[in-house]
């Protein structure tokens, strides 16, 4: 819908933290401010809470002055959500009218004179911009929602990738190179197993073959939970690579399971879901640590990268953190003219030359969906990384970003509350 008269909007971010969600919020706030449709832009506290308690901030009063860019290139370069985040799951729509939490939003919205919605998150974010999006229709207050992709994993659909994982990628892909230096001076047998994040897709995990793409050395082996793991085939592998080399490295996905939908490091979860049924993951590595000490007897140590894959702004990707603000500016150019009930995509554009464009595509088209590495970046025997996947990846971890450091140590923005 178009607003005739001059509105303010709101920005949440959701779900995990990245190294790039700052800069697409630094986006929809440079775009806010500039926009003659929008009168304020405010902060919400822990997104959807933040709204529910009225825990806001005014993000044009902070930015709408002489400081603007140098303000937005800092805060574009802080890891983890400036504004905080959230988990917070909303209810069915059914009932919505009579249910308290969406009465307490839409009228937390009237008060406010909110009439543009930007959610910075990933999947279940996108739910929770659908749900807005089909109950607006209850509580007499025009609106536009748009959602902002956002997560390390890469796994939302429509998008060709999603902010965040660029810079993911380019740390893992530069971690795994160093220790492939580091475990290549010795002549004793050993293996090195290194845990990478990933619950349901191994985007992630297949960035550790960007390894190969400077030095053509790359993990023996890398597995993703798009392939049921099987411990055998994980010996035999083991055992070719020990015949051209002592030291192995492997990388795996923390969500690797059996065929029968078990999880490899089963034996290590403690049970425990989030609010939206996802399980709390762990102990992957420990679990195949401990199986390739028994069965081979040889030095073994495993390595979980675990949060340095998503906050790692020293070695963000350029290439991230323009397209991380370029969409959440694309976002605030699209509600204003007149688009909602959407998510922000990054179309890849053909051709030889890497570059990309921005699109809105119906939210519906995303919420409660996953994108899946495809088989033609999946090896034939399951246990590796084709070029294909390479050649996808590559663009995306290209570029160093700006960085600010005091006395040699990194130097944040911050949001005072």
């Amino acid at each position: 819908m178009i607003f005739n008269e001059k509105a303010n909007a709101i920005v949440g971010q959701s779900g995990g933290p990245t190294t790039a969600i700052n800069a697409t919020l630094a986006g929809v706030i440079s775009a806010a401010v500039d926009s003659d449709k929008i009168e304020v832009i405010y902060g919400a506290r822990n997104g959807v809470e933040g709204m529910l308690r009225d825990d806001i901030i005014n993000l044009s009063e902070i930015f709408d002055c002489e400081e603007k860019e140098d303000k937005l290139k800092r805060l574009s370069a802080t890891p983890a959500a400036a504004l905080g985040s959230c988990r917070l799951k909303l209810p069915k729509t059914e009932d919505a009218e009579n249910n308290e939490k969406y009465i307490k939003l839409f009228d937390f919205f009237k008060k406010n004179n909110i009439r543009y919605f930007f959610y910075i998150g990933g999947n279940d974010s996108m739910d929770t911009v659908s749900k807005l999006s089909s109950v607006c229709k209850y509580f007499s207050w025009d609106m536009n929602f748009v959602g902002v992709p956002k997560t390390i994993d890469n796994d939302l659909a429509v998008t060709d990738h999603t902010p965040g994982y660029g810079s993911a990628a380019k740390f893992i892909a530069t971690v795994i190179s160093e220790m492939l230096c580091d475990t290549a001076v010795y002549t004793v047998k050993a293996v090195t197993i290194v845990e990478i994040m990933g619950r349901d897709t191994g985007w992630l995990t297949a960035a550790s073959a960007l390894a190969s793409a400077n030095t053509g050395v790359a993990p023996d082996y890398i597995y993703l939970p798009e392939r049921n793991f099987d411990y055998d085939e994980f010996f035999a592998d083991i055992e070719k690579a020990f015949k051209k080399h002592p030291n192995v490295l492997i990388a795996v996905s923390e969500g690797l399971h059996f065929a029968d939908g078990r999880l490899v490091g089963e034996g290590k979860q403690s049970g425990a879901t989030d609010v939206f049924g996802h399980k709390y993951l762990e102990g992957t590595g420990k679990a195949l640590e401990g199986a390739v000490k028994e069965h081979f007897g040889c030095k073994v140590r495993s390595v979980e990268l675990n949060l340095p894959q998503r906050c790692a702004a020293h070695i963000a990707s350029k290439t991230d953190i323009d397209e991380s603000f370029g969409v959440g500016s694309a976002a605030v150019c699209a509600s204003v003219s007149g688009e909602s009930d959407c998510m922000m995509c990054i179309i890849r554009n053909d051709g030889e030359e890497y570059s990309v464009r921005y699109t809105p595509v119906s939210v519906s088209q995303v919420a409660n969906k996953v994108k899946y590495v495809p088989n033609d970046f999946i090896n034939e025997a399951g246990n590796g990384i084709t070029e294909k996947a390479i050649d996808y990846m590559l663009p995306l971890v290209n570029g160093e970003a700006p960085y600010y450091t005091k006395n040699g140590l990194p130097e944040f923005f911050t949001l005072s509350f």
